[in-house]
């Protein structure tokens, strides 16, 4: 099988070349796709690599693979307030495997429904297994969420529950097929926290609509992320710090079930992979949120300080023997 075979009969198909609801004036089949961007709009472009055996097991199903790679790909576009628009996918495979191939596309054509997102080009190449996703998304000028808009006394929050995707690893390096979930409904619910994050683009879109205007997705780890947002706002701004409850941090029933308190609270910290949205409010929103709170959406975890560094609620420096992921 040719590589335009390949591309032909997996990548180019409806189910991945028609979804979404702005098409590209030119999409997969020439040396370039040709895009137009509506007025007052921007382009927000994010890329991640993920390979096998670092960012997902090599041995897992290539349904559950093709469904997180876009995944974890699009949540960035949740970070920014943006909407899905287009991706492309550069693939390099040890093998032309008809039946993982087809199982790949599946996993990212259910993705791409799902999102909304529409494939517009790529490239197949032969060597270790590695997929590499580029996302466009819209995103309103005036509307864009950054890193480097956090200002002291804004509130931290973060959605969902943390750690989740972490815990799973336990079970997913041993046994990375979904079979060994089904006898237990809390393990089954960290394997998916795992195989199948959810961007949080309804709610990225929602807080830059109030006014939200500093996020980041948690794909590093709370503690590693919420440096980010430290960081590049120093640069703009004073030096920040953050002041977070350790005891208020979102951790879900599954989780608490697999492992006690202490080692939930350092997953939720520093284990990454969940994909939920970590953001600072300066107080004149915080009323805005009440809903969101209410429905468990989202939770207050801190603060913003002038003092640099993270700290608990007594002050003292928030103590992991790694903040989050390191790539190199």
């Amino acid at each position: 099988m040719s590589e335009f075979q390949l591309i032909a009969n997996y990548f180019n198909q409806p189910s991945l070349t028609s979804v979404g609801e702005i098409p590209a004036e030119i999409g997969i089949g020439d040396d370039c796709a040709l895009l137009s961007i509506p007025e007052q709009q921007r382009l927000a472009v994010s890329i991640d690599t993920l390979v096998a055996d670092v960012h997902f097991p090599a041995e897992a199903a290539a349904e559950q693979i093709g469904y997180r790679a876009l995944a974890v790909s699009v949540s960035d576009l949740a970070a920014m307030g943006a909407t899905p628009s287009w991706f492309t996918l550069a693939l390099t495979l040890p093998e032309a495997n008809e039946y993982w191939l087809a199982e790949f596309a599946k996993g990212l054509s259910l993705a791409a429904s799902q999102f909304g997102i529409r494939l517009i080009g790529g490239d197949t190449t032969k060597g270790p297994l590695t997929i590499s996703i580029q996302v466009q998304g819209m995103v309103s000028a005036r509307h864009a969420m950054l890193r480097s808009n956090a200002k002291v006394g804004d509130h931290i929050y973060v959605s969902g529950t943390l750690g989740d995707a972490a815990a799973a690893l336990d079970y997913v390096i041993p046994q990375p097929t979904l079979a060994a979930a089904n006898e237990n409904s809390s393990v089954a619910y960290l394997y998916q926290r795992y195989f199948q994050p959810e961007p949080r683009l309804a709610l990225g879109k929602q807080l830059a609509a109030l006014g939200v205007n500093c996020a980041i997705d948690i794909s590093d780890g709370l503690l590693a992320d919420l440096g980010h947002i430290l960081s590049a706002s120093a640069k703009v701004g004073p030096c920040l710090g953050a002041q977070i409850d350790l005891t208020d941090l979102p951790i879900s029933k599954a989780l608490m079930s697999h492992t006690d308190k202490a080692r939930a609270t350092s997953l939720a910290l520093t284990g990454g992979d969940d994909y939920e949205l970590c953001f600072t409010v300066p107080a004149d929103l915080i009323q805005q949120l009440s809903p969101l709170i209410e429905a468990g959406e989202i939770t207050l975890i801190g603060h913003i300080t002038a003092q640099p560094g993270i700290v608990d609620n007594l002050g003292q420096p928030v103590m992991v023997a790694c903040s989050g992921y390191q790539h190199f």
